[in-house]
């Protein structure tokens, strides 16, 4: 059966059709600069093949996390496993046959290429009762097959670059096609290269990229200067799986956005008279820079991964009853339920998809439709929860307008926004960047200051530097302003506002 997919529309109007088999069978090269919409063309790709093939991500900035939402991807938190666990979980992936997106965020480069090799060889090797058909998409893949040593250990380079190699030129025995995105050719391997039938070149400006770009498409030099001039989102393909001849596209629109974000002009701050003694303080001359931080190993218990929670048998529970008005609003009951998850000293570890099965069958231990609340609307809720925002604030009327902004923003940026409108709503301390990282669903610092700076250049907050260092954010919307607090103080998440009459959830079944 042959299956096309859509990535946009060609120069003429006309659609630009993939043939999904036939690119399984050829593999896919895709090359363009920072901001020439390579993350865009690979979201394309995905979100129209997914409903067809099995999909693995190798994604070293976790911007294909979102996947999950709308497709039902399966996100493995790279930092949190061992490269033992992780091989013996691909493994498991191609017994399954669960589509998942290997979140290598928060590892340096070299962690990044150990893990990626580990996971990699898994998925390579496989059981031959599990060769199914895979789609295997490598977001930079420079860092994972590069041409040349860099920083990093040989022992780790050849880990990663064998993987890599494996995939591209012996894995479509196994059933595994290779597609790549690159910021420059001249950075990867060319045995890795080599071996794609399929190519997406989108805007590049360095000559040697030009060059490699035109001899792959069987272009003249001389036309190797249209690279130059190609819009954010336009590639020129070519391939069996494309076309025959070289033919511009321009990508479709998708269904589902990326963490990051292009920067965007912001007028500067009035410069602070004491600026100063706000950058240069004297007790910072002599003192010595941060021992940098170690993470611990990950524990044994990493190899847990697809492997079900024992839990004992329970008695079957009566037909629960539709939650009645008199008992509470059964928003409250989940919120109440949703704190007990929480609770657990491990779930801050847990990821959602675990967090949400725990959170049904308590639904069912207590007689509650648990249904009633989907994965998405539980994300909603987990994140107001952990926000210390939750329905027992919907009764404060100087909230509602706070939570029809955040209703508005992407799902994992409006937990952050009404953990600031909390906190400036009661005068509070600034969070920290810890505290905003981790209810972004994040342990990186500078990832909490990106999502600021996002939030920032929006208009939907407003943040400024006060004496001693201290950030103060105004939220202009709604006329709130937080105390003054230390953006590099620890992680202090709010504690839960419980509702003025708690639910009783007995009532309620």
């Amino acid at each position: 059966m042959t299956v096309h997919i859509e990535l946009g529309t060609t120069s003429s109007g006309s659609p630009a059709r993939l043939d999904l088999e036939e690119l399984l069978a050829t593999r896919a090269l895709i090359q363009g600069n920072s901001g020439s919409g390579k993350s865009h063309l690979l979201r394309r790709l995905l979100e129209q093949s997914a409903p067809s093939v099995q999909q693995v991500i190798i994604d070293p900035e976790g911007d294909f996390v979102t996947l999950s939402d709308h497709f039902g991807h399966l996100v493995i938190e790279s930092e949190t496993f061992t490269e033992g666990a992780l091989h013996r979980a691909a493994l498991r992936v191609r017994e399954h046959r669960v589509s998942v997106v290997l979140n290598l965020e928060g590892l340096d480069v070299e962690q990044q290429m150990r893990h990626a090799a580990a996971f990699l060889g898994g998925l390579f090797d496989a059981d031959r009762d599990f060769w199914y058909p895979v789609l295997v998409v490598v977001d930079e893949a420079q860092l994972f097959a590069p041409s040349a040593a860099g920083e990093v250990s040989d022992e780790a380079r050849k880990l990663s670059l064998g993987a890599m190699t494996n995939l591209m030129c012996r894995g479509r025995k196994r059933g595994l096609a290779g597609a790549i995105a690159t910021q420059r050719l001249a950075k990867l391997a060319k045995n890795v290269a080599a071996e794609a039938s399929n190519f997406l070149m989108g805007r590049t400006f360095l000559d040697i990229d030009m060059a490699r770009a035109a001899d792959l498409l069987g272009m003249d030099r001389r036309q190797a200067e249209m690279f130059r001039d190609l819009q954010r989102g336009h590639f020129v393909a070519l391939g069996p799986a494309l076309s025959r001849r070289p033919l511009p596209v321009r990508i479709g629109d998708v269904a589902t956005s990326g963490r990051s974000f292009s920067p965007k002009l912001t007028p500067l701050p009035v410069a602070p008279a004491d600026a100063r003694d706000l950058i240069l303080r004297p007790e910072d001359r002599d003192r010595p820079l941060p021992p940098p931080v170690r993470r611990p190993p990950p524990s044994a218990d990493a190899d847990a991964l697809f492997q079900r929670p024992r839990m004992p048998l329970l008695p079957p529970l009566p037909e629960a009853a539709e939650p009645s008005a008199a008992s509470g609003p059964p928003g409250q009951a989940f919120d109440a339920i949703i704190r007990d998850v929480l609770v657990a000293p491990e779930a801050a570890d847990r990821s959602i998809a675990v967090l949400y099965q725990d959170f049904l069958v308590r639904c069912r231990s207590h007689g509650l439709r648990g249904e009633a609340v989907n994965l998405a609307g539980f994300r909603r809720r987990l994140t107001a929860c952990r926000a210390g925002a939750d329905i027992a604030l919907e009764a404060n009327p100087d909230w509602a307008e706070a939570a029809a902004i955040a209703a508005g923003l992407p799902d994992d940026i409006q937990g952050v926004f009404l953990l600031l409108a909390r906190a400036a709503n009661a005068s509070s301390p600034c969070p920290s960047d810890a505290t905003v990282a981790r209810i972004y669903g994040s342990r990186s610092a500078s990832r909490a200051r990106s999502v600021l700076a996002y939030m920032e250049q929006r208009g939907l907050i407003a943040a400024a530097r006060v004496a001693g260092g201290y950030r103060v954010i105004a939220l202009p919307g709604l006329g709130w302003e937080t105390a003054p607090g230390d953006p590099a103080g620890p992680e202090q998440l709010p504690e839960p506002i419980p509702a003025t009459d708690p639910p009783d959830l007995t009532a309620v079944a």
